[in-house]
C-alpha cells in the first residue's frame, strides 16, 4: 500500500464535529487503525479460503468474513 491518505483530507472529515478536540496525531492512527482493519480482514479471509480448500482468496471470502466482523462488533 504505497498510497496514503491526505492527512489534509483527514483531519477535515475528523473536524467536522466541533465539540470534540482532535489530538496532533490523530489522522495518523485513523490510518494505523485502518490498516490494522485490513491486515485482520485479510488474515481471516486467507483462514476461510483455507477452509473450503481454495488456493486463492476470492470475493465471496471477504464478504463473508467482513459480515462476519460486523455482527461481532455490533453484538
Amino acid at each position: 500500500m504505497s498510497k496514503k491518505a491526505p492527512r489534509a483530507a483527514l483531519k477535515l472529515h475528523m473536524k467536522k464535529n466541533t465539540n470534540i478536540r482532535i489530538g496532533k496525531s490523530a489522522d495518523l492512527m485513523a490510518q494505523l487503525n485502518l490498516l490494522v482493519v485490513l491486515r485482520r480482514l485479510a488474515e481471516e479471509s486467507r483462514v476461510k479460503a483455507f477452509e473450503e480448500k481454495s488456493a486463492t482468496i476470492k470475493v465471496h471470502h471477504v464478504k463473508a468474513v467482513a459480515k462476519k466482523l460486523l455482527k461481532s462488533t455490533r453484538g
